[in-house]
């Protein structure tokens, strides 16, 4: 067979025919009268050989290694095309992960794009300077990616980059809050952590909504960061929550400032109070459980706070009784 009935038949070129020749991967058994090629069934084998190793991405090197070499072993290679594959998957990942946040940010021309392209670096910067700076940035120098803003939040350990990125994210309002709601679902409790501190950052509606379904989650950070933000946007809601912050001791001081902030609305002053009682009343054995359950009555207005409080002055515990004490001292008097 001629080398253009080749070329037709297993599609490969007669110029990439001609290379494969020169490289010695594959050469005509024979020649015509007229001295062209031609080649025998079992170099058009060959041939289709050639193409499926390549279809593998071996090089044209390893092709004919693979094809001439008794010893050659296929696993090691295999091995070598599957690292090589996954690194090149990664590369693209990551340029196409780049190419959907420079579209999603909706530049305007070319000078945006340029502008976006150096905030990407910027915030993938080993520097934490450099990844500050370019935060607190990023909101005045044209279109923001906010996906990469969520995804540097999510990922950053320097409290004060942390801290410059949740308020550009703050800057970017609601754009943000659905990349940082599959945040709050993310394995990794860290991630978690992040999402709802960014969250709480972010005013409006539809940040408590998404707050407010924090109180729900599994994990008790994420309930606490929930709760004592939404105590004070003024959410009922969080009263529970904050009611065990304090009788756990975690961020007691906030979660009671968090529970004066809502019993500033008489509906829920009486509510608040009875949820603290009923604590005192459950047992609270612990004479430091009490002293804060007290010190947390003490912001709370209504006869309900001011009853638990004649009882406490009579605690067993002198610290208790006297904190009481002092309390309602000072509610007198006022």
């Amino acid at each position: 067979m001629l080398i253009g009935d080749v070329a037709r038949r297993s599609g490969v070129s007669a110029r990439m025919l001609r290379h494969y020749e020169s490289l010695g991967l594959v050469r005509p058994t024979g020649r015509t009268g007229a001295g062209y090629r031609e080649y025998s069934g079992e170099d058009i084998r060959r041939i289709f050989h050639i193409e499926s190793l390549r279809s593998l991405g071996l090089s044209l090197r390893e092709v004919g290694r693979a094809l001439d070499d008794p010893a050659f072993a296929p696993a090691e290679l295999v091995d070598g095309l599957v690292r090589r594959t996954r690194e090149r998957i990664a590369r693209e990942t990551e340029l196409l992960t780049r190419l959907r946040r420079i579209d999603a940010a909706e530049p305007a021309g070319w000078e945006d794009v340029l502008q976006i392209v150096a905030l990407l670096q910027a915030l993938g910067s080993e520097s934490a300077g450099k990844r500050q700076r370019a935060a607190l940035s990023s909101v005045e120098e044209g279109p923001v990616p906010v996906e990469a803003l969520v995804e540097a939040a999510l990922s950053e350990t320097d409290t004060n980059v942390a801290g410059a990125l949740r308020w550009a994210l703050a800057q970017a309002g609601g754009s943000a809050l659905a990349p940082l709601a599959e945040g709050l679902g993310s394995p990794a409790a860290e991630v978690r952590r992040r999402a709802v501190l960014a969250i709480a950052e972010i005013p409006g509606d539809e940040a408590t909504a998404l707050l407010r379904d924090a109180l729900t989650s599994p994990d008790i950070a994420v309930r606490r960061h929930a709760a004592r933000t939404l105590g004070t946007r003024g959410v009922e809601d969080a009263v529970p929550t904050l009611i065990d912050m304090i009788v756990e001791e975690a961020n007691d001081v906030d979660a009671a400032d968090a529970l004066s902030a809502l019993a500033s609305r008489p509906a829920l002053a009486d509510e608040i109070a009875s949820g603290l009682v009923d604590r005192l009343a459950q047992g609270a054995a612990d004479p430091s459980v009490r002293r804060r359950l007290t010190q947390a009555l003490a912001d709370i207005p209504g006869p309900t706070a001011s009853r638990a409080l004649a009882d406490l002055s009579q605690d067993e515990d002198h610290a208790v009784a006297l904190t009481a004490t002092y309390i309602l001292g000072l509610r007198d008097a006022h």
